[in-house]
């Protein structure tokens, strides 16, 4: 059988599925035949959560949220005079060697030369500290106290808001990671609130006691729980429930009110929260197929 003049004009190959090229002749350049969709796979990334285990996670915020307590709680105290300057400078003295303590048992990495360095810094870091003590005293002094108190609040937010709960500040030894980016502007935010708090203070030991409990706070803090949860889970909710109750046991002996509400939000981060992820992720839908990015199966740096 012949094919006629008009059959042999609109021919045309049949469509195959290229990355580049550019058009196949006789087909539209976003043409798709029924058997595009032959490699849609659904859900394919998607994780199953377990409840237990998301309620294990979430402790690691309910953990950092009662160090901010306490920090806010000596703050407070400090600005109504019943913390005074000696009993300040040895609490830090007690959490620079409560904190070097947990590193030495819980890093096998922490030798002799790099705990020496260390030392060394926090020297360097703590006279420049001292020195700088008498700008921070006088630092907001044209500024009114309310406006102190609101910024301190919005500042200790963004804090909270962009911390990285389950990383680090300072990056450990034998970790190639570093702190990332909303990790470094979250410590900026609580260096900034804790020099603002600080400007409030009566004299410049006072400035130099609390600036110094703030940083090694907010600085070690992170890097000291996640030594902990890296040598063993449980010694780290272990730890965590036991600062979990010491700080809902302080609120409550101050103010009735802040226990509930800071108890109150305690329990929905560790349980509503992790609930309500369970039940919403039947919910979640994923695609994948021929149109997605191609992806390196091996490591470019090899």
């Amino acid at each position: 059988m012949e094919t006629t003049e008009a059959d042999t004009s609109t021919y045309h190959p049949p469509w195959r599925k290229v990355a580049y090229g550019g058009m196949q002749p006789g087909y539209d350049d976003n043409y798709t035949d029924e058997t595009f969709l032959e490699e849609l796979v659904m859900n394919a990334n998607v994780v199953k959560r377990d409840i237990l285990k998301v309620m294990q996670d979430s402790v690691s915020i309910s953990q950092y949220l009662c160090i901010v307590a306490l920090v806010v709680i000596v703050w407070i105290h400090t600005l109504d005079s019943v913390i005074g300057e000696g009993s300040l400078l040895l609490l830090d003295a007690f959490l620079l060697g409560l904190g070097f303590l947990i590193l030495l048992l819980t890093t096998s990495q922490l030798s002799f030369k790099v705990l020496s360095k260390y030392l060394l810094n926090i020297v360097f870091f703590t006279c420049g500290l001292f020195v700088l003590a008498p700008v921070y005293h006088t630092l907001t002094r044209s500024i009114s106290s309310d406006s102190i108190v609101a910024l301190t609040i919005s500042l200790l937010i963004l804090h909270l808001f962009l911390h990285d709960y389950s990383g680090y500040t300072i990056r450990p030894l034998g970790c190639a990671k570093n702190p990332n980016l909303a990790s470094n502007i979250s410590l900026n935010a609580s260096i900034v609130a804790s020099v603002l708090v600080a400007s409030r203070l009566p004299s410049r030991l006072h400035v130099f006691a609390i600036v110094l409990f703030s940083l090694q706070v907010f600085l070690f803090s992170p890097l000291i729980t996640f030594c902990i949860k890296k040598y063993s889970f449980k010694l780290h909710l272990c730890f965590s429930f036991l600062l979990i109750s010491m700080t809902l046991s302080i609120i409550y002996f101050l103010h009735t009110m802040s226990f509930v509400i800071f108890s109150s939000l305690l329990v929905f981060i560790s349980a509503v929260c992790p609930y309500m992820l369970i039940k919403i992720q039947v919910y979640k839908f994923e695609i994948n197929g021929p149109w997605d990015e191609a992806k390196l199966c091996f490591d470019i740096t090899d």
